[in-house]
């Protein structure tokens, strides 16, 4: 009877510890929420596929995680940062400008680095003035659309292009006739032959809208300012993130690689993607027209990103000067070809 009542006196102890082991269990399995952003335009249509096919979620299991996403749209860089630092953003996307200023200023702070590329492609200046044939038209007349005045990287590559064509000191000539507005406001106004806007200094697929009129005509190509291809976009994330989450970052590689390799097999089916879930009104068709373009490439390699950081430090927009691209980027991409 004594060891009957010895047996019953140690059920709830069995019990309790057998609760707490399942709730430790529960926790350790809790569901993760990873909170992305893209900005807009078909340069972004690797993290379109990574959203849409759940990619970072099932390479995520495969390394023991239970991850859930959530996708935002932002129209700058800028205010990706700003997202960044107040915690509200895990992974932000968009131009190299924006990464070097965030890489910059939180040097031995919040860390912020650059996770990969995304793809090299160019940006076009484009305008409906006639009379515009180089920067050096350009008159207090015009007014010209980009992501963000100054800290764009459409801004900074004007700088750069402002530098290049009217000569040292004249690099922020161009700044006073410049106006933040999303890509798509951006195009629409431009395009409506009766705003103040009159250039527009953007990416694809809007420059090429632009361009298939007749009363469009390109001022400045990216790539002749940079000497060649460079980086678009890239990935960047805070410190807190890449050193302490390192399984999310290698799902996030991994599924990013993913979605590339998925554009490179079938651009057809990875316009359609896009078109469907951005609501875009481009057809299919010329989307996967400007998906193939030579000159735009997806891939995860940073290429051409420290002539940004250089001009930035050179120019006092940022209070620290990368020695290497290495420097901006997390450990698992410095064996990539980068510059």
């Amino acid at each position: 009877m004594r060891q009957d009542r010895r047996n019953l006196l140690r059920w709830p102890l069995l019990a309790a510890a057998a609760a707490f082991a399942f709730s430790a269990t529960a926790a350790n399995a809790e569901t993760k929420t990873v909170r992305l952003a893209q900005q807009f335009g078909i340069s972004y249509v690797p993290l379109t596929i990574m959203k849409e096919k759940h990619l970072l979620e099932s390479e995520g299991k495969k390394l023991g995680l239970d991850l859930k996403t959530e996708w935002t749209h932002f129209s700058n860089g800028a205010a990706m940062n700003n997202a960044l630092l107040s915690r509200n953003l895990d992974f932000a996307s968009g131009g190299v400008g924006p990464l070097v200023t965030a890489w910059a200023r939180t040097k031995g702070k919040q860390d912020i680095k650059g996770i990969c590329a995304l793809n090299t492609m160019p940006l076009y200046l484009n305008t409906i003035d006639p009379k515009v044939k180089t920067l050096k038209d350009f008159t207090a007349k015009d007014k010209i659309a980009l992501p963000a005045v100054r800290v764009s990287m459409q801004a900074v590559i004007l700088q750069m292009a402002a530098l290049k064509a009217l000569g040292k000191g004249h690099e922020h000539d161009l700044d006073k006739y410049t106006v933040s507005l999303s890509h798509p406001d951006g195009l629409a106004q431009m395009m409506s032959f009766k705003s103040e806007i009159t250039g527009h200094f953007t990416s694809a697929p809007y420059m090429y809208i632009e361009l298939k009129n007749p009363k469009v005509h390109r001022v400045v190509n990216s790539y002749d300012v940079f000497g060649g291809p460079h980086t678009f976009n890239v990935v960047w994330a805070m410190g807190n993130m890449y050193k302490n989450n390192p399984k999310i970052v290698q799902a996030f590689l991994s599924a990013l690689k993913i979605a590339m390799k998925e554009i490179h097999d079938d651009p057809a089916a990875a316009a359609a993607l896009w078109v469907k879930a951005n609501h875009s009104k481009l057809p299919v068709a010329e989307a996967e027209a400007i998906i193939k373009k030579p000159e735009n490439t997806f891939t995860l390699v940073p290429k051409r990103t420290m002539m940004v950081a250089n001009y930035m430090a050179d120019a006092k927009m940022v209070p620290n000067r990368p020695k290497s691209w290495k420097d901006m980027f997390i450990d698992a991409v410095h064996d990539m070809p980068g510059s």
